[in-house]
């Protein structure tokens, strides 16, 4: 690397470290992205990529190395997290008066590809919720906790951090906690209710080991779960079900989501009881729902 480069990006790394307490795997893969950014300067456009050739760079010279990427086979992802290691390297260097010019300014960062979310169908869903035995606290608690996600579509810190107090079975809802500490009333079914109410009967005074816990969920040790542990709970019955399934405690929750869709529920509805701040995170479900009414209609229509 160039000694002039190299002095700009070694004074940008020691600021990471010391201003941002930066991982070293974060520190590295800033050197990475900036070291590949000067060796297609020396071979592309043969620049010297000193402290002068960083002045004089433009946003054509930033278009090119992202066409670059893009001809080389990287992902949006790859090239947007390059393109935020130059953002960033930039700011730093005006920030320290070390160079004027931004040939970052006009450049906008390439749109990722929205990934339809991993969900369960509903014959899936009842094969997975009739895997847990119930004749052992665990199982009644593995039990009450899938039927939980199913029910509510909470997140899975939100099911780890729930309290006794915040449910109420008889009136079938529970106070949730998420994002922020923003609170939100969740609905639950009369599966779930039935399932809690096991699990509460005959599950938790089990496995509670000091009475001074307000935990709803317990590991085998009688205190709070852990969301390590819920995924590995989650994980244990998926691959008894269908080892080729790729679903995780959140792709419950986009189950819970996109079932509730399938039957007719409003967009609306849907955001408050995922908790969605914006309307955007829960329109992703509009793309899945279309999809499977477009599956409908070309099984079904005569003339489809």
């Amino acid at each position: 690397m160039n000694s002039s480069y190299d002095s700009l990006v070694d004074l940008f790394l020691k600021s990471l470290r010391a201003e941002k307490n930066a991982s070293q795997n974060t520190v590295s893969a800033y050197a990475n992205d900036l070291n590949q950014f000067f060796i297609f300067l020396q071979e592309h456009y043969r620049k010297k990529a000193d402290g002068i050739e960083l002045e004089v760079l433009s946003h054509y010279d930033i278009r090119s190395f992202l066409a670059y990427l893009h001809r080389a086979g990287y992902n949006k992802s790859s090239v947007a997290r390059k393109l935020a290691a130059l953002r960033k390297f930039y700011r730093f260097l005006n920030k320290e008066k070390l160079i004027a010019n931004n040939p970052l300014f006009f450049i906008n960062s390439p749109k990722k590809d929205k990934k339809l979310p991993r969900y369960l169908e509903e014959k899936q869903i009842e094969q997975l919720l009739a895997l847990p035995d119930c004749s052992t606290p665990l199982g009644l608690r593995d039990r009450a906790m899938l039927e939980t996600f199913y029910a509510s579509g909470i997140r899975v810190s939100e099911l780890v951090g729930l309290d006794l107090p915040q449910i109420n079975l008889d009136l079938g809802y529970m106070v949730v906690y998420g994002k922020g500490a923003k609170e939100r009333v969740v609905p639950l079914g009369s599966f779930a209710i039935e399932a809690l109410q096991n699990y509460l009967r005959r599950g938790r005074p089990v496995l509670l080991a000091t009475q001074n816990n307000d935990a709803l969920f317990l590991n085998y040790k009688g205190v709070r779960i852990s969301v390590r542990g819920v995924r590995l709970t989650v994980e244990k019955y998926v691959r008894r079900l269908a080892d080729s399934l790729k679903i995780s405690p959140h792709s419950l929750r986009h189950t819970f989501a996109t079932h509730l869709m399938e039957r007719g529920a409003d967009l609306r509805v849907v955001q408050e009881l995922l908790g969605h701040v914006s309307m955007a995170t829960t329109q992703v479900y509009t793309h899945v729902t279309t999809s499977k009414m477009k599956e409908v209609y070309d099984k079904t229509h005569p003339r489809a």
